[in-house]
């Protein structure tokens, strides 16, 4: 298994909120460059979205593939269920309060898929996708 990759930042706004935006799938191409179309596939009885189809074209990177996620407490998981050139897709959103307004987000992506890829190559693909990624969200929560 490849290592993982992870970045954080400081958002200004209480864990719960940034949590919704997470969630809200079907935004993240308004935000997250590299994403060209989210669909929520499957829910959860408690109405969170369990399984989603992503459409992700990175300059590395570009495939269509099925994410399944869970939802504990602060932290937003997911691992890669189906995918054409990726064969590992998994990550997770780790939100640490540090006060009413203040949120530390940390982003960790594993990355592997299915044709030679130099590991510095495959690297520098999770870190600008978790670097878009965490800027976009602190925008779309900050505005």
């Amino acid at each position: 298994m490849p290592d993982q990759t992870n970045a954080s930042i400081d958002i200004a706004a209480p864990a719960d909120e940034i949590m919704g935006v997470i969630a809200d799938f079907e935004s993240y191409p308004e935000w997250i460059d590299d994403m060209k179309k989210v669909e929520i596939l499957t829910y959860y009885d408690d109405g969170w979205p369990k399984t989603v189809r992503i459409t992700l074209d990175h300059t590395l990177v570009k495939d269509v593939y099925v994410l399944e996620c869970d939802w504990v407490e602060n932290v937003a998981s997911w691992k890669l269920v189906e995918g054409s050139l990726l064969k590992v897709m998994d990550g997770s959103y780790v939100l640490t309060p540090k006060g009413d307004q203040l949120t530390t987000v940390t982003y960790n992506l594993t990355v592997d898929v299915n044709m030679p890829m130099i590991g510095m190559f495959r690297r520098k693909a999770e870190k600008t996708i978790i670097d878009g990624a965490l800027k976009g969200l602190k925008q779309r929560v900050e505005g």
